[in-house]
């Protein structure tokens, strides 16, 4: 039987993933395929897909463990999220996700998952110690974009058909405050300082710059690119630096990366990638972003002092999203 306890030591977090990994390492990036039913496992010292891994049905969400050792994948259509050893890539169990996941969040306390069940209107609350669905909060219609605070008061959960992001106590596991924001909104991120929350509108093609202590809007940063029509844009997923100086969104079928300042909120440039880019990760060390092209199934790599795109790298069928862990 598959034993979770060791996740409250190690502690998850998209920042304890960053943080943690020597950089002497070479890293692995995990890319969940959506339409190949597959993990691709890219190995960045030689930019190249070096294993698959067979997954369930419609992986999406996915994260690595702090010590590189798991990997979590949302499978939408099996209702769970299941777990792999990165050593032996095999499958390690199974957590129990709720209807439809299909974004996560880990908490950075390591105690608890937070879960988007897309079909349900639902967030599911898993506790890692005890291996169990704890409990449920209802949020509007269609959630997605999940967010932990870096102090972990605080959860975010955006629903697509309602427009809102949702601010969740994570203490009373209650809804305490609603934000009206763009249409279809798919993606939320903390700045690593907890200073801004930054949230994307597929369909209103707009960044949502966000108060946390106030919970209001800020700014609203828009996306123009010469020769596209604006319904082109759709920004969907966000990487900001942990410096907090610079934030890349990727804007799906404007097959575009945007770098913007994230002091100004200025857009400073776009970068061309694959087809349809959906979501990405950084190396542990920053060196490198890596984004998954939906349509054209590979993967752009982006130098990110530099900010321009070096290479591209064949995955599987759909890719969705990508995480990394240590070689």
């Amino acid at each position: 039987m598959f034993d979770l306890r060791w996740i409250a030591v190690l502690g998850l977090s998209l920042f304890g993933v960053l943080l943690s990994f020597d950089p002497a390492f070479a890293f692995l990036a995990y890319v969940s395929n959506e339409k190949g039913n597959s993990i691709s496992v890219i190995d960045t010292d030689k930019m190249e897909t070096v294993a698959t891994i067979k997954t369930g049905q419609r992986p999406r969400g996915i994260e690595v463990t702090r010590d590189g050792k798991f990997v979590f994948v949302a499978l939408g259509d099996d209702d769970t999220i299941q777990v792999f050893d990165a050593k032996t890539r095999s499958d390690a169990g199974n957590l129990p996700s709720g209807p439809d996941p299909e974004q996560f969040a880990l908490d950075p306390a390591g105690k608890f998952l937070y879960v988007a069940n897309e079909n349900d209107a639902m967030v599911t609350v898993i506790d890692m110690e005890k291996r169990t669905a704890i409990g449920q909060v209802s949020v509007g219609t269609e959630p997605e974009g999940m967010a932990v605070s870096p102090d972990s008061k605080m959860l975010v959960c955006t629903s697509e058909t309602t427009s809102m992001v949702h601010f969740i106590d994570t203490a009373s596991r209650e809804v305490v405050g609603n934000l009206l924001v763009g249409s279809r909104p798919r993606f939320s991120e903390y700045k690593s300082d907890g200073s801004e929350l930054w949230v994307t509108s597929e369909i209103g093609g707009a960044l949502a710059i966000i108060d946390p202590a106030t919970r209001q809007l800020k700014q609203t940063v828009t996306f123009e690119i010469p020769g596209l029509r604006s319904e082109a844009i759709q920004p969907v997923g966000i990487n900001i630096t942990r410096d907090g100086k610079l934030g890349f969104i990727d804007l799906g079928p404007a097959n575009r990366v945007a770098v913007v300042d994230g002091v100004t909120h200025t857009v400073l440039k776009y970068l061309l990638v694959g087809q349809r880019v959906w979501h990405g990760a950084f190396t542990p060390d920053e060196k490198y972003l890596l984004v998954a092209n939906g349509v054209s199934n590979d993967v752009s790599v982006i130098d990110v002092a530099a900010q321009k795109v070096i290479k591209s790298i064949q995955v599987g069928e759909l890719p969705w999203g990508v995480a990394f862990g240590p070689n």
